[in-house]
């Protein structure tokens, strides 16, 4: 095995257990915000139709629950290639084809990850000023599940992306393995 190639490998196996539990964290995060935003919305319709008095922060801090668990749980199906995408060409294709198409899809998605951070990190900035009412924060909070996300989207595409290149088995094989 090539020097180069003997330390990428070294890397993706030392990287591994950190980014598998950032994964796993971003999924119960991501389940522990479904479980509230339910609760939030339950109350919201006992309060409305037992109590007759409907609290006016449920639906919006349900909104940026949804946002966290959305942005979160998309994050971890890049790493785990549960995404949506349209396979029939890839599966067609020859190896080599297949392998290009791969890379040029990771890199397309860390690019996209790294824009919706950005972009969002600007918006948070321009928004800040403001104060979203009923729950009185700022509203560049809004945007900090797009910025997490982001970063996670980019992250994991950029493990999937050296898992390719590197010809070792990506995170989605991995873990397929894990819970044979």
């Amino acid at each position: 095995m090539p020097l180069e190639e003997k330390a990428m490998s070294t890397y993706l196996h030392a990287g591994r257990p950190v980014l598998a539990w950032l994964s796993r964290a971003s999924l119960y995060i991501s389940g522990i915000g479904l479980v509230a935003m339910t609760a939030a919305v339950g109350w919201q319709v006992f309060a409305r139709y037992v109590l007759n008095n409907t609290p006016s922060w449920s639906e919006p801090l349900s909104l940026h629950l949804m946002s966290w668990f959305i942005m979160l749980g998309a994050a971890v199906g890049v790493r785990e290639s549960v995404h949506l995408g349209l396979d029939f060409v890839r599966h067609g294709a020859s190896p080599a084809a297949r392998r290009t198409m791969d890379l040029l899809s990771l890199g397309l998605i860390v690019l996209f990850g790294l824009a919706m951070a950005w972009y969002s990190a600007v918006l948070a900035a321009g928004t800040w000023a403001a104060t979203i009412p009923v729950l009185g924060w700022p509203g560049g909070v809004d945007f900090f599940p797009m910025i997490a996300g982001g970063l996670l989207i980019s992250l994991f595409a950029a493990e999937r992306f050296v898992d390719v290149a590197a010809g070792e088995q990506t995170a989605a094989e991995i873990i397929a393995q894990e819970l044979a």
